[in-house]
């Protein structure tokens, strides 16, 4: 075998692997991460222990969800590829479009689930545990409970509060039960608002591409918001009050209250919300609230208590 021929194929290989790697990379769903900044909440609200180690812990935390979630998408992509190929826009996922191979794939995602449930054991045996019950719960929600209606929707909201706590067992610290309520409700809040945008974009044919919007009417989502929406910024305000922290806290309930009311402009208005962490990143007014929420909570708290 000639000198040339080797080096072609060396470099077929190299380019090979190198496309398999972004293709799984791709797989993981990065845009998705944004949803577990939630972790970084536990660090956030306790001033009193930030520091760069448990900084460390909490970025380590971040991206372990990150990599349980994505082995979720990942069956979840496997089981659905040959359906997701005659979608008009999930046919350019990885399976689906055929660029990555299926086994190749959940190869992968086995041998990240188990990596993340070995590191997270390192640091606190019970963030595995919440891992694992994390993955199972969102691989039966792929399989069968997205299709159940209402639980659909607490099974969204779970997964943030799941996120929330994982913050504080990184970092050894509680959470109270009143930041936790405001977590689901919140959640709630996005993933019934997250229905209500598919509902609006295919009540012509809702049935063919979500069976669970069958069960759903603008209606009663915007009812179940109504509640969530009222007891969201109720539970803020207590839990600013009752938290065990300066009761400052209560000057950050006007961005609360403004994040929630400019998500439902964008929904009822701008017929946006369909993707939580795509709004996230893409409207500045939300982003800007988010941004001056957390420099007044770190402010308040670092000079306060």
């Amino acid at each position: 075998m000639s000198l040339t021929k080797i080096n072609s194929n060396s470099s077929e290989t190299i380019i090979t692997n190198s496309s398999t790697i972004s293709l799984l990379f791709q797989q993981m769903r990065p845009k998705q991460w944004t949803k577990n900044l939630l972790v970084f909440a536990a660090l956030i609200f306790s001033p009193e222990v930030m520091n760069f180690e448990n900084l460390g812990k909490s970025i380590f935390g971040f991206f372990l969800f990150a990599f349980v979630s994505s082995c979720v998408y990942i069956i979840n992509d496997y089981v659905d590829r040959e359906a997701d190929s005659k979608h008009p826009k999930k046919r350019y996922r990885p399976m689906a479009s055929g660029a990555l191979n299926p086994n190749t794939a959940l190869t992968f995602g086995v041998l990240l689930l188990i990596g993340s449930l070995v590191v997270s054991f390192n640091l606190n045996p019970l963030l595995s545990v919440l891992l694992l019950t994390y993955f199972i719960l969102n691989v039966a929600y792929s399989f069968k409970l997205k299709h159940v209606v209402i639980i659909d929707v607490m099974i969204i909201a779970l997964g943030f509060v799941f996120r929330a706590i994982a913050g504080g067992l990184v970092i050894d610290v509680p959470f109270t039960p009143w930041f936790l309520i405001c977590i689901m409700l919140l959640s709630l809040f996005l993933a019934i608002s997250k229905r209500r945008h598919e509902l609006t974009l295919l009540e012509s044919s809702k049935g063919e591409h979500r069976k669970v919007l069958e069960s759903y009417s603008p209606t009663l989502l915007d009812q179940l918001n109504s509640i969530v929406i009222s007891a969201t910024i109720i539970s803020y305000s207590l839990f600013t009050f009752t938290s065990g922290h300066t009761i400052h806290l209560m000057w950050t309930i006007p961005f609360v209250i403004y994040g929630v009311f400019r998500y439902l402009y964008l929904i009822h208005i701008e017929n946006k919300g369909g993707s939580p962490e795509k709004v996230l990143l893409e409207d500045k007014p939300i982003l800007f609230t988010v941004f001056l929420y957390v420099i007044s909570v770190i402010i308040i708290l670092g000079v306060f208590e």
